[in-house]
């Protein structure tokens, strides 16, 4: 009896780490290049100002400086509500929709004619923006039980360096062609537009390809689905959801979290948004230019 016990349990197990490869496999790519798109569209303003933009627009550093902030004050004031949004109205329908919209306005960023509208369409981008990154660290548990969290959080967020090694190189090559190529744009602009097409066009992507929950993936088998279900069921029957907002502000472990968080995206969004001007100024000072 014990024998036969143990081939049940190793064949359940056995089945928990097929239907968890097979839910990485079909989430986390996908996922992960949104996040590619997502970093991309909000930094490729530093691949822009040193390729024209800050001269076209009658840019200083210190506008320059509030055109690239401005954007996190929409993702701010959007954030929390739209990640509401999300578990009301369900993650294909809400993430479909941040990514549409986002890309639609970094399409647009493209045709500003001065620093003002820079600076609304920047705006306008945070609050399309907003909800996208813990909408989408929401939407995971979901779909995986605790132990496997933060391996699918990791890969998600792999998307942010893979944007710095390959988006940045893209984006300087879309600027050195893209001189009049369409709508007589110069090349910053015909970076900035055709960074942010991708974006609507996953958005578009997300509506069918995305599921909301395990109950309705149909690319699982009636097992897994129900495997999946369970493991995810048991989880939650022993966690207490006992929180409120008032009650995180209250929480000493959230205020360390989140200045620990602070001091690691101060230092990133710096060098994003900055290092192309810094290296600009490398080569202006001592009179050398570095290969692309």
């Amino acid at each position: 009896m014990s024998t036969q016990s143990n081939a049940i349990e190793s064949a359940r197990d056995a089945l928990v780490k097929r239907v968890n490869r097979k839910t990485l496999w079909r989430l986390m790519p996908f996922l992960m290049l949104c996040y590619f798109i997502n970093y991309l569209d909000r930094s490729n303003l530093s691949i822009a100002a040193v390729n024209g933009m800050n001269e076209d627009l009658g840019l200083t550093a210190t506008t320059y400086g509030i055109a690239a902030g401005v954007f996190f004050i929409g993702y701010i004031l959007l954030e929390i509500p739209s990640n509401l949004a999300l578990h009301k109205f369900g993650a294909r329908k809400w993430i479909s929709r941040i990514m549409v919209s986002w890309g639609a306005v970094a399409c647009l960023i493209a045709f500003v004619p001065n620093a003002n509208w820079l600076y609304t369409m920047r705006f306008l981008l945070g609050v399309a923006e907003a909800g996208f990154t813990p909408g989408i660290l929401l939407y995971l548990t979901y779909w995986f039980v605790q132990k496997n969290r933060g391996l699918a959080n990791s890969l998600f967020l792999v998307g942010i360096p893979l944007s710095n090694v390959i988006g940045a190189p893209v984006a300087s090559w879309l600027v050195a062609i893209g001189h009049d190529i369409m709508f007589g744009l110069t090349g910053w602009r015909f970076m900035i537009f055709i960074t942010g097409v991708p974006a609507v066009l996953l958005g578009i992507m997300c509506w069918f390809f995305l599921t909301d929950r395990p109950a309705d993936a149909k690319w699982l088998t009636a097992e897994e689905r129900a495997v999946l279900i369970e493991e995810m069921a048991k989880e939650d029957a022993g966690e207490v959801h006992e929180a409120s907002a008032l009650g995180a502000l209250k929480s000493a472990r959230a205020w360390i979290l989140g200045l620990g968080y602070f001091g690691l995206v101060f230092g990133l969004y710096a060098i994003s948004f900055f290092l192309p001007t810094i290296i600009r100024g490398f080569q202006e000072m001592y009179n050398v230019e570095y290969s692309t």
